[in-house]
Order: structure tokens, then sequence, then C-alpha cells
């Protein structure tokens, strides 16, 4: 499935990249509208961008597969839980060291003030919980007026990790529970947002140590908390804390980029896994 006709970025070289990887047979469906997918073999939502902007439809989408029983990768338990970010929470009760989180249901300048002295920083991180592409995520000082947008919503808050502008952010990508790639995204000069069309840029890069650990743990204990085979996808983002420890930004498991122009096969690891499930 794919983004909505109107979505602004541009879905072509991904389209492109499926094409090639997995030939003839793909078919592309709006998520919006996909119409009958009773009669494919496998479902694969990897370009559902946007989501986040009609959640109401979107969780439709995913109640109604559901009832259909539409065979998906990954299935529908991991794409409606994966769509709230709260699973961070989930998962550093798992014991994952994630990048420290509090949920604030109804955004204050109190809840600010509070979430700064809780993390010791006066300089904050904040997004709403289901959210893509940078979509109202601000990084904003102890005592600066909340955007409109966001006051009184339901946000999450985290301290801002100088590290995504010193060194970048790690995404790591596992296709059907192999090690495939890795990539360090930078954001633009005097941003902290890494997407390519607000000025990021990534580049192919070996794991630091410590790296795949936390990986390899986050997509386990996602597996384990919602008792699923081995995932299909995962890219798994992180960066380091000021102590140099990797801390989890987010598991993405519905519709990561996956970069396989960074991918020493181009890819081919992930067909491989596709054609599996196509078999099961």
């Amino acid at each position: 499935m794919t983004a909505a006709p109107d979505y602004f970025e541009d879905l072509a070289p991904a389209r492109a990249a499926y094409q090639r990887l997995l030939g003839d047979d793909i078919a592309f469906r709006h998520w919006t509208d996909p119409g009958d997918l009773t009669a494919f073999d496998l479902v694969l939502p990897l370009l559902v961008w946007g989501y986040q902007r009609d959640c109401p439809r979107w969780f439709a989408l995913l109640d109604r597969m559901e009832r259909q029983q539409i065979k998906l990768a990954n299935p529908v338990s991991v794409l409606r839980w994966n769509s709230d970010k709260s699973y961070l929470l989930a998962l550093e009760k798992a014991g994952l060291a994630i990048v420290q989180t509090v949920i604030s249901a109804v955004l204050t300048a109190d809840d600010i003030a509070e979430a700064a002295r809780k993390f010791a920083t006066d300089q904050l991180v904040v997004k709403p919980p289901i959210s893509g592409g940078a979509d109202g995520t601000f990084r904003l000082r102890t005592g600066e007026p909340l955007p409109e947008s966001i006051a009184g919503q339901p946000m999450l808050i985290q301290p801002f990790q100088p590290a995504i502008a010193q060194e970048g952010e790690y995404s790591l990508f596992y296709f059907a529970g192999t090690f495939s790639h890795a990539i360090l995204k930078r954001p633009a000069q005097g941003d902290f947002r890494v997407q390519e069309f607000l000025g990021g840029s990534e580049s192919g890069t070996d794991c630091p140590s410590g790296a795949q650990d936390l990986a390899v743990d986050a997509r386990k204990a996602a597996e384990q908390i919602l008792d699923t085979e081995t995932l299909l996808y995962a890219r798994i983002d992180m960066l380091r804390d000021v102590d140099g420890q990797f801390r989890l930004m987010e598991l993405e498991l519905i519709e990561p980029s996956l970069f396989f122009e960074h991918a020493a096969d181009s890819g081919d690891l992930f067909a491989t896994g596709v054609n599996a499930a196509l078999t099961r």
C-alpha cells in the first residue's frame, strides 16, 4: 500500500525500488482507498506515509484487514501497536534504554517545566504520540510559549539530545531477523530533524559497538510483547546520550524508508524475506 495521491513526498523512487526487488506481481494501492485486498497473497504497508494525518481512517483500515484476515507483513497487531509512540514506555519497562520520555495527555506549559526538571535540561523535544515525518515536532526551551498547534494536545516530551547535531542518528535495518545495513542520518545546520525534505542527509555506515545489541534487544522485545513471529522488516533508530550510551529513539515497523541504496546487496535480503513469507 502507498500514500494518498496528494501526499507531498515523491513516492516514485521507493515504488521503483520495490518494483525492482519484487517484480511484476506487485500492485500498488493507496491506503486511503485500497479497495478489495482479499485476493492478495501478502499486503505490505511499506508506503502508507501520512497515516498520522487521518488516524480514524488508518485504524479503521487496520480493523477491516483484521476482520478479513488479510495476510500482512508486519501483522495488524504490530501495526496498531507501533502507530502510537507510547510503545516506547512498554519497551522501557521491558528493560530497553530509550530516550527518556513522558507523555502529557493535554500539553501545558507546566508539563514542559516539569519535564525540564525531571530531565535536568531546559531544551526539550515534543511530538505527537501518533506522528511521522516530523509532523508536529518541536524543539522547545522552558519559558517559551507553546505553539498553538500542540497546546492542549496529547504529546510526548523528551530531552533534546545534543548528539543529533554532533554525530547524528543511526538507523539499523533487519529483514526476517537478519541484519542488513545501517545508515547515519544528520540534520541540516541549525536543525534537529533528519528528514531529507527538511534538509537532512544520510550516509551508509558501519555499526558502532553496542548499536546492534540495542537493535536486536528492541526487536526481540517487541516480538515478545506482541507475541508475534520474527518481524519481516524493522528499522531501529537510535542515538547516543550525553554519557555515550545508545538509546532507542523509534522502532519503525509500519512504513519506514529502508534506504536499499546503502545495503551491500541492494535489498535482496528483504526480497528473500518477502518471498519466504509468501510461502508460509
